[in-house]
């Protein structure tokens, strides 16, 4: 999850799936909101995870690296990985 400040309204909502150990590895679903910037937004995020499962100490790096674009694009951002995170 993404947070936002408290003055700015979030621009849309996405949620990231994990699709399983068969690249491509996940699914960047727009939920709601700008679908210009949901699409921009998808399209880095397929370029930084696209290849990556989980489970990959390069995802690590890369999905804060996605957590932050969806800060500075004010995206509330969900993320699935088909297991609780902990």
């Amino acid at each position: 999850m993404s947070m936002l400040s408290d003055n700015q309204a979030p621009r849309g909502q996405v949620r990231i799936v994990y699709l399983g150990p068969v690249a491509p590895h996940w699914d960047v679903q727009g939920v709601s909101g700008d679908r210009k910037a949901i699409d921009e937004f998808r399209q880095r995020v397929n370029a930084r995870l696209l290849l990556l499962p989980p489970h990959d100490p390069q995802f690590r790096r890369n999905r804060e690296r996605v957590v932050k674009d969806a800060e500075r694009e004010a995206l509330y951002l969900e993320w699935d990985l088909g297991v609780p995170e902990g």
